[in-house]
């Protein structure tokens, strides 16, 4: 088991080519015993956003505070606090910040 605040989890600065004003946070995750399961916080600061990228695995999100879009396989969607996304794997997808924005 495992109880923390998701702040107390140190923030990484994302800096990959494409990438400007993101911070993630992994609070479980494999060195926690779960081999299988990612729990993550990524933060966007203003104007922030993440480079069009795919991957072999799903992501499913929780927007828990700010606005911004995802782009996903070239469609465009706005995103808002409390709204939830799912991008399969394999799936072309990026993310812009209006405001300031966390994903869970």
């Amino acid at each position: 088991m495992k109880h923390i605040h998701y702040l107390d989890e140190k923030a990484e600065e994302i800096t990959e080519a494409g990438a400007k004003g993101i911070k993630l946070r992994t609070v479980i995750g494999e060195k926690d015993g779960a081999p299988n399961f990612c729990m993550r916080v990524i933060s966007f600061d203003q104007g922030g956003q993440s480079p069009s990228h795919s991957h072999d695995y799903e992501h499913e999100m929780y927007v828990i505070n700010g606005s911004g879009t995802a782009e996903v396989n070239g469609e465009t969607i706005s995103l808002k606090q409390g709204d939830i996304i799912y991008v399969p794997p394999n799936t072309n997808h990026c993310f812009r910040t209006i405001e300031a924005m966390e994903l869970l």
